[in-house]
């Protein structure tokens, strides 16, 4: 029976939490989820603070939208960087290599899922597959890189 788990440290400037869910692809995948969700969070709380200090004001209004944006984006993106750690760790585990090419398919898989989710445009999700594909590469080279 599938079990899982829990665990984290925190030694410097580096938080590293991992949850064992029994399979090495939602391992990776929620994992994905949570670090990528939990910098969306983030981002979007440090430019609405800043937006808060500018106007001078805070309030309870401002407050609840700030939290809603919070999760929004959160989840958003989160979800995107679980769609695309997913899809190019099971590319990987295909092609039983660990390359730019996994990079690339897993790239363009989740600008296609990530668009057809959102639009209905044929169009529009052939761009977004060829967009992901080409950033998840460019990534992976500037990666070999440094």
């Amino acid at each position: 029976m599938p079990s899982s788990g829990f665990s984290g440290t925190l030694s410097g400037p580096k938080v590293d939490v991992a949850i064992d869910m029994g399979n090495p692809l939602l391992n990776i995948t929620v994992d994905g989820f949570l670090k990528i969700g939990t910098v969306a969070a983030t981002r979007v709380a440090a430019e609405e603070a800043y937006h808060a200090v500018r106007k001078g004001s805070v309030s309870s209004h401002n407050f609840e939208h700030t939290l809603k944006k919070m999760c929004k984006e959160g989840a958003y993106w989160g979800t995107v960087a679980g769609v695309y750690v997913g899809a190019e760790y099971g590319v990987e585990r295909i092609r039983g290599r660990r390359d730019w090419k996994n990079a690339m398919i897993g790239g363009a898989v989740t600008g296609a899922v990530i668009s057809a989710a959102t639009s209905k445009d044929k169009d529009r999700i052939v761009v977004d597959a060829i967009t992901g594909g080409a950033i998840a590469t460019a990534a992976e080279f500037l990666n070999y890189l440094i």
